[in-house]
């Protein structure tokens, strides 16, 4: 399959997608004895030339998820005094979190160093389920479950429909197509409802399971083909 001459390079190794394309634009990378032009595409048995350019290599890519903590704030800035996630890391290069959970959020958090996937898991046009658990201060009455479902006036916008299904008394799992934890929260404050606890559960096809709060571990190669897939 045809790739875009920048991706090409990043993906083998020979710079970023930025330094490709300032190579590019300097007539510096040539596509089996060509001039290069931005836009361009390269195949796996094409010959692919940077002038002057060694070819690096690549690293390798990472997929993590973590049982993120309550009181952990979801920033690779490691200035602010909050605690953050990457401090529950074990040391990869150039990892980074997928999305966001605000710090009173527990659950499921992924963290790559694959710029694709990422943008693949948090860009609107891709619908990727988001599946939380919710418990709250006090019973919740069917039909406000009804309500929550079928969307919610919020800050004057109606939120989107959510798959509902009760748990307990207090509590019930929401599943919606967007990562908006705080959204959840509002949408409970507006029937008179406080939210005690929150975990996401499942990303996608990738689920928390049994993973112990804290703790981190490498995705199996099945789950990452899941979440490649289209």
């Amino acid at each position: 399959m045809a790739t875009r001459i920048n991706k090409y390079l990043a993906d083998h190794g020979y710079c970023s997608r930025r330094e490709a394309d300032a190579l590019i634009i300097a007539g510096s990378v040539f596509i089996n004895g060509k001039r290069a032009e931005l836009g361009d595409k390269a195949e796996e048995t094409d010959r692919v030339r940077i002038v002057g350019q060694a070819k690096r290599v690549a690293p390798k890519k990472i997929y993590l998820m973590m049982n993120k903590p309550i009181g952990a704030k979801v920033t690779t800035d490691w200035r602010l005094k909050e605690k953050s996630v990457m401090e529950l890391v074990p040391k990869k290069d150039r990892l980074f979190p997928i999305g966001r959970l605000d710090v009173n959020t527990a659950g499921l958090l992924l963290f790559t160093n694959d710029g694709d996937l990422a943008l693949k898991l948090t860009h609107p046009r891709y619908a990727n389920d988001h599946e939380y658990e919710v418990v709250l201060d006090k019973a919740v009455s069917d039909a406000h479950l009804q309500r929550l479902a079928e969307g919610v006036d919020v800050n004057g916008e109606k939120t989107p429909p959510a798959i509902i299904r009760r748990q307990s008394q207090r509590g019930f799992t929401l599943i919606q197509n967007e990562g908006d934890n705080k959204r959840i929260r509002r949408m409970c404050d507006a029937f008179g409802y406080t939210v005690q606890k929150l975990t996401r559960v499942r990303v996608g096809t990738v689920r928390l399971g049994l993973l112990q709060l804290g703790k981190t571990r490498e995705l199996t190669d099945d789950e990452i083909k899941a979440l490649k897939r289209d």
